[in-house]
């Protein structure tokens, strides 16, 4: 098994959600590309959602506060998908679809 060794830590800058993909900017200048379906809360989101995200500490994590969702910068470079479980989602889809807040008019 090998280990990542990174020579600094990962710093994200930006975030964007474009065509099925979450993209991350990083302080030296990398962008990194994966798609959404790795991050189901993300992909179930609304634009207005997608959008409200915002840097933990100095940019070593990503937190969607409306998703409950938090996505590492080391992880995203490691190839590491959601962690969350088939049931645990299926359960915040559930609640999700029966809150005032997301139903349809």
């Amino acid at each position: 098994m090998t280990t990542l060794v990174l020579e600094r830590e990962p710093v994200a800058v930006d975030v964007a959600i474009r065509e099925e993909k979450l993209i991350v900017t990083l302080d030296d200048g990398r962008s990194i590309s994966v798609p959404l379906e790795w991050y189901p809360r993300l992909l179930h989101a609304s634009p207005k959602e997608r959008k409200n995200w915002h840097l933990l500490g100095d940019g070593y994590a990503i937190e969607w506060p409306d998703l409950d969702e938090h996505i590492g910068i080391e992880g995203l470079l490691a190839g590491r998908r959601s962690g969350e479980s088939r049931k645990s989602f299926a359960r915040w889809l559930a609640a999700r679809r029966r809150s005032p807040k997301h139903k349809k008019s």
